[in-house]
């Protein structure tokens, strides 16, 4: 892959840093997502990192990426002889990233493990530089090149020893290129081991927050990775530090090391990824002392990217006939891959509903369905004609996730206008983000972090149909740039909020967007118009990349 020689670090960058982002910045994180050929990303953790890489190139910021070269990426969705989803793992190639000529080694279970770098230069698919480390090379066994061959594997061991190559390696090999950051940015905690790396190279506390920030994208506890203290002691975890000295130091005790807890120790600024979520955070974790201190900072996406360029200068000019064209365009693109996979014909006149996201049980994919009678008058009605769309990637050893996914195969299939697509990574997200119009949130009150989808659908003329959490509330005039669904009352139990909750959601639809969208098509592309100009620059990442230099870096 590329040259062989060590590369130069001044050939990382390939452009000369603005003098506005004079410290230097580390970004870690565990997924990129940044184009559709580099398939190292699962889903919204990736997204985020992927438009935050991008807008820092177009600022030309100091700033590189640190990551992960997996060998077979997350997965690949496949169909199998009943047309249900299942996991595949294919091995891929990357002959567009650089050998940087590095090859260093990582003690990983008091034993040394090769690692070797790679680099994405900015100017392959236009992001800032991205480092990506591989351990699937001759000079390990099988044991230690499997660390690298697949996102968040399942095996305990093995996901700590990726925690430590991306954390642990990717400090060295900023040190071993000469490229010493002014700040180390772990998005999400999988970096946190990078810390003890800083402390044995320190010697102090105080010397390691000075440099390091954090950002928690996990709003409940259960969420947040942990692992007992005597397995990461085992797997050198702590690096020259051992489990009771970690104790010690952050002063955490019990059984197991909450990743999270000891990033924002080890920070000296964190933030959570929404205002609500800031909130949430910091009701989290402040009853532990020496956390640091949690501010917010929204995330957003990358409009160079994500927006359709044709649409956007519709919009622009206020142009409501080139909006409609444009739009039946896009959809038109969408319906392709529908007949493609399904072999069902949509409609470009009709209204789209799409739910598309990670896969994940709180993100309630069938929140639609939980009435079931009321969903067949939705899907049948020939007044107000719907096609519906879903999309997603359960974890691929998740079999409740995997279920509702093929549950809903199995119980759409009888129905010409509603489909469940499959291959939900960056290219089909385009798609669906432009080819909707209603794109549909419907998580549990307060699960979502951000949920930034609904940002690149708004970009596209997609109207949101949300529950007001994660950055919804920061955007949302109901009924003005996109529609509300009334949240249920806290006090009520899970199945009693579902039930409610569907309640409002199809009298969302039926009495509201439905009708809007046949019988009052300007008031509709108000919306579109209203929602695209709201977006941007307050959920753009342009945004992002610069508040993260004025709030985070910044000491």
């Amino acid at each position: 892959m590329g040259q062989k020689e060590m590369i130069n670090k001044d050939e990382v960058f390939g452009y000369t840093p603005d003098p506005k982002y004079k410290t230097s910045v580390a970004y870690f994180s565990m997924e990129f997502a940044i184009d559709q050929s580099l398939k190292i990303y699962s889903g919204g953790l990736g997204f985020l990192s992927g438009s935050h890489l991008r807008s820092a190139y177009e600022l030309k910021q100091n700033f590189v990426g640190i990551g992960m070269l997996w060998k077979y990426g997350y997965y690949d969705q496949i169909r199998d002889a009943d047309a249900l989803m299942k996991p595949q793992f294919v091995e891929k190639a990357y002959f567009f990233l650089q050998d940087t000529g590095v090859v260093f080694t990582v003690p990983v279970h008091g034993s040394p493990v090769h690692v070797k770098a790679y680099l994405l230069k900015p100017e392959t698919f236009g992001s800032a530089p991205l480092f990506l480390l591989s351990t699937d090379i001759q000079e390990n066994d099988e044991m230690s090149r499997s660390i690298t061959h697949h996102l968040y594997d399942p095996n305990e061991a093995t996901r700590i020893a990726q925690s430590i190559i991306l954390g642990i390696g990717g400090a060295m090999l900023l040190e071993i290129l000469g490229l010493e950051p002014d700040v180390y940015h772990m998005n999400e905690g999988h970096a946190v081991s990078l810390n003890f790396y800083l402390y044995a190279k320190y010697k102090s506390l105080d010397e390691v927050k000075k440099r390091v920030v954090f950002t928690t994208h996990t709003p409940e506890m259960a969420g947040n990775e942990e692992h007992s203290y005597d397995l990461l002691n085992e797997m050198s975890f702590f690096y020259h530090l051992q489990g009771r000295e970690v104790k010690t130091l952050l002063g955490m005790d019990g059984y197991n090391f909450n990743y999270t807890l000891a990033a924002l120790k080890l920070s000296r600024k964190a933030n959570g990824v929404s205002k609500i979520h800031g909130e949430i955070a910091r009701q989290m974790w402040s009853g532990n002392p020496g956390v640091c201190t949690i501010t917010s900072v929204t995330n957003a996406q990358n409009k160079a990217y994500w927006q359709d360029t044709i649409l956007d200068n519709a919009i622009r000019s206020n142009n409501d006939e080139a909006i409609v064209i444009r739009k039946k365009e896009m959809k038109k693109a969408l319906f392709k891959v529908v007949a493609d996979q399904c072999g069902k014909i949509f409609d470009e006149n009709v209204l789209t509903i799409v739910w598309a996201r990670r896969f994940a049980g709180y993100k309630r994919a069938d929140l639609l369905m939980n009435d079931w009678g009321r969903f067949l008058n939705l899907v049948n009605s020939t007044e107000f004609p719907v096609q519906i769309i879903w999309a997603g990637k359960p974890y691929p050893e998740d079999s409740g996730a995997i279920g509702l996914f093929n549950q809903i195969i199995t119980r759409v299939k009888p129905f010409k206008n509603c489909v469940v697509l499959i291959g939900y990574e960056l290219e089909l997200s385009m798609l669906l983000k432009r080819g909707s119009d209603v794109w549909l949130n419907n998580p549990r009150m307060y699960r979502e972090a951000s949920g930034t989808s609904g940002m690149a659908a708004a970009m596209n003329g997609s109207v949101n149909v949300s529950i007001p959490d994660g950055w919804v509330p920061e955007f949302a005039i109901d009924k003005e740039n996109c529609f509300l669904i009334q949240p249920a009352s806290d006090r009520l139990s899970e199945v009693e909020k579902d039930k409610e909750e569907n309640i409002h959601l199809m009298d969302t639809l039926e009495n509201v967007v439905l009708p809007m969208y046949f019988k009052n098509h300007t008031q509709w592309l108000n919306i579109i118009k209203k929602a695209a100009f709201d977006i941007i620059p307050a959920f753009e990442s342009g945004r992002l990349a610069d508040e993260y230099y004025e709030k985070i870096y910044k000491v």
